[in-house]
This record gives structure tokens, C-alpha cells and sequence, in this order.
């Protein structure tokens, strides 16, 4: 069998991290009483994490003071020179296998999740308040800060609302912005998978199973 090229293979793979591939069960752990709401957003390839207003406490409410009347947060993880320059040829997604600089993209909704993104692409899973502290904390240990503290501003979004800011995890081939999301849901003390998240669907394949879960259980 004569071997495909190796940019072919490469290829090939970073599309295969942002597609959506058959989801994969969760383990069977315990689903943490509520207290409060996550939402996990499918957009196709990635997948977000989104966090309503009210329920901030931590040092991510400071992002909220340019948008008034938001009332949910978004944080979507991804490789910075993909996500902020648009960059899309072949040498530009050879170099996101690789580990390279990354950048986080958050978006201020002023409408539901569900209205944004459309109700079958939007999960609604309840964590305690300790568990959305600790969210809180991921999400915020994830922004690069400048001296004096502050999130490093790359540029504005793609859409009204959006903005990107400069983060200091590593994304490569096997660190993608859906493992992001599963490690981060994870602190908050959701059942995710704790290895091998690549794809979309490995992420709402879980997620789906913990909202289904915690729907059918008695809660605090």
C-alpha cells in the first residue's frame, strides 16, 4: 500500500480534531449536586464553555464591566495565529499540530445560550458552588495577565460582543480546544473524560449524558 504523504496525514488529522466523531460514555461517577449552571455550547468543530452573569463571583466578573446588559459569558480555548488571524491555508493548520501560542475567545451574550446557538447545540449541567468556583478559577488561571494584572487584549472577535485575549496554556495536536473544555468542566467536578479528548463530540457526547443524568435524579 503506498504511504500518503506526511503533510497529507497531518492534515488530515488536524481536521479530524474538529470535526464532531461518534461521542464517547462517560465514567460512571457520581453527578455533583446543583447549586449553579454551566453551559456547554457545540459550535461544530469547538466547543464552549458558558457561564451566566449572575452566578460570576470570581475575578472573570472584572470582563463584564464593557458590556453592559450581558448576561452570559462564553470562553472558547484555540490556537492563537488560527483563531485571531484567520489563517487557514495548509501551512497555517500543519502549525496548530505543533505546540504553539493560544488565545481564548469570549463572547458576551446578551441573549440565552439557547437563542445564540440554537437549543440542540446548547447543555445545561448543574454544579455545586464550590464546583463553579473552581470553574471560575480554570477559566481565570487560563488568561495570560499583564504587570498589573490584567487579561492581555489580542483583538476584538469575529462578531459584535466578542474578544480575543491572549492564554497561557501550550495547544498542539493532542491539547485542543475540546480538551480544554473537558479538563475545565472536570475541575468543576463533572464526570468528563480524563484522557484522549480531541473531538467535539467527546466533549458533548458526556455532556449530554450528565444532563440526562442529572434530569432523572432527585437534586438537592
Amino acid at each position: 500500500m503506498p504511504r500518503r504523504p506526511f503533510a497529507a496525514v497531518c492534515l488530515a488529522f488536524l481536521l479530524a480534531a474538529c470535526s464532531t466523531p461518534t461521542p464517547i460514555e462517560p465514567p460512571n461517577a457520581a453527578i455533583v449536586p446543583n447549586a449553579a449552571i454551566v453551559y456547554v455550547i457545540d459550535r461544530g468543530w469547538h466547543t464552549d464553555i458558558a457561564l451566566p452573569v449572575e452566578e460570576i463571583a470570581g475575578p472573570l466578573a472584572t470582563l463584564e464591566t464593557e458590556f453592559p446588559g450581558v448576561r452570559v459569558l462564553t470562553f472558547g480555548f484555540g490556537e492563537r495565529q488560527f483563531l485571531v488571524n484567520h489563517e487557514k491555508n495548509l501551512g497555517s493548520m500543519l502549525n496548530a499540530l505543533l505546540p504553539s501560542k493560544s488565545a481564548l475567545l469570549m463572547t458576551a451574550l446578551k441573549a440565552s445560550p439557547q437563542a445564540a446557538f440554537g437549543p440542540s447545540n446548547v447543555v445545561t449541567l448543574h454544579v455545586s458552588q464550590a464546583g463553579l468556583n473552581r470553574i471560575e478559577a480554570s477559566i481565570w488561571q487560563e488568561f495570560e495577565r499583564s504587570v498589573a494584572g490584567e487579561p492581555v487584549l489580542l483583538a476584538n472577535g469575529p462578531y459584535p460582543g466578542s474578544v480575543f485575549y491572549a492564554a497561557t496554556d501550550t495547544y498542539d495536536g493532542f491539547n485542543t480546544c475540546n480538551t480544554w473544555t473537558a479538563d475545565t468542566l472536570r475541575t468543576g467536578g463533572l464526570p468528563m473524560p480524563e484522557a484522549g479528548v480531541l473531538f467535539s463530540g467527546q466533549v458533548m457526547g458526556p455532556a449530554r449524558w450528565i444532563e440526562a443524568h442529572q434530569a432523572a435524579s432527585p437534586r438537592d
